[in-house]
């Protein structure tokens, strides 16, 4: 009889653990099947924004010298990769941006733990830190310029000074909102404040921290193109500031147009980053 109900309970579970798998598939199914239709609907919002703007020009509804067509940039894009004066520029432009993203998440989160590590230091910063948020960054570049020299140092000093701050706030904010019934259960057996950062508040605040890196990826590049603006010679946001110079908005836009592409790309390659950290936890 014991035997029967075994046998009749394995049945059970095997029944159930294949109704589980055969859920969980049909659910991947339904997202590879919206992913598609998601990516089908950029693509064509993307196409149509295109043809109506490359129409729009054709019929004299906007100013062409002013907001361009698409045809005419991506021919100058294409004349400018065959004469090879792009790449450098969005080589330029990449390598500054990855240093002031990386120094920029490591800087700020080294600055939130030694924060929240002493409660009286973040009395007296918190004031300077609110004030330093606020502050218009452009303001600081010809301090930056001053200090540093027209060079890659005061482009990554402007890109540090956007990245740096966020960072700390962002990451500061997900310590303090840690659940204090984890710490107590470190406290209760015995673990000092190095134990309680390392078991309580990293794991809880590391999904924030994660995330936190995406949102760099924005905040490095704005701070590289508004350095490009203010002392560099090459680099994307050089072009930008020349093409207004020279009163070719063909360029400009053809830039703006290389800063999305790349931009994304790097949004894209952080994201499934985040994913595969996010995983193994």
């Amino acid at each position: 009889m014991d035997n029967h109900d075994d046998h009749q309970s394995i049945q059970t579970n095997q029944h159930n653990e294949k109704l589980k798998l055969d859920v969980h598939q049909r659910f991947l199914k339904a997202r590879k099947r919206e992913t598609k239709w998601v990516r089908l609907f950029q693509a064509a919002i993307l196409l149509l924004f295109l043809s109506l703007w490359e129409l729009a020009s054709r019929l004299k509804w906007i100013d062409v010298l002013l907001f361009s067509y698409p045809t005419k940039v991506f021919a100058l894009l294409w004349e400018k990769l065959l004469d090879g004066t792009l790449l450098p520029h969005v080589a330029v432009t990449v390598e500054e941006t990855i240093i002031g993203f990386f120094l920029g998440t490591i800087m700020g989160t080294a600055l939130a733990v030694v924060i929240w590590w002493s409660p009286f230091l973040s009395r007296v910063l918190d004031p300077y830190i609110v004030v330093l948020n606020s502050m218009p960054k452009v303001a600081l570049g010809p301090l930056f310029i001053v200090g540093f020299g027209p060079g890659l140092l005061s482009i990554i000093a402007t890109t540090l000074s956007i990245t740096v701050i966020i960072t700390t706030l962002v990451v500061y904010g997900s310590f303090k909102e840690v659940d204090h019934n984890y710490i107590k259960v470190v406290k209760l057996f015995g673990g000092n404040q190095r134990k309680v950062f390392l078991k309580a508040i990293l794991p809880s605040s590391f999904p924030a921290i994660v995330s936190t890196l995406k949102v760099n990826v924005g905040l490095a590049w704005i701070g590289v193109i508004v350095g490009e603006f203010l002392v560099s010679q090459k680099g994307l946001g050089y072009l930008i500031i020349y093409g207004f110079q020279v009163f070719n908005f063909t360029l400009v836009i053809s830039t703006l147009f290389v800063i999305a592409i790349v931009a994304t790309v790097m949004y894209q390659l952080v994201a499934k980053l985040e994913k595969k950290l996010t995983k193994h936890r």
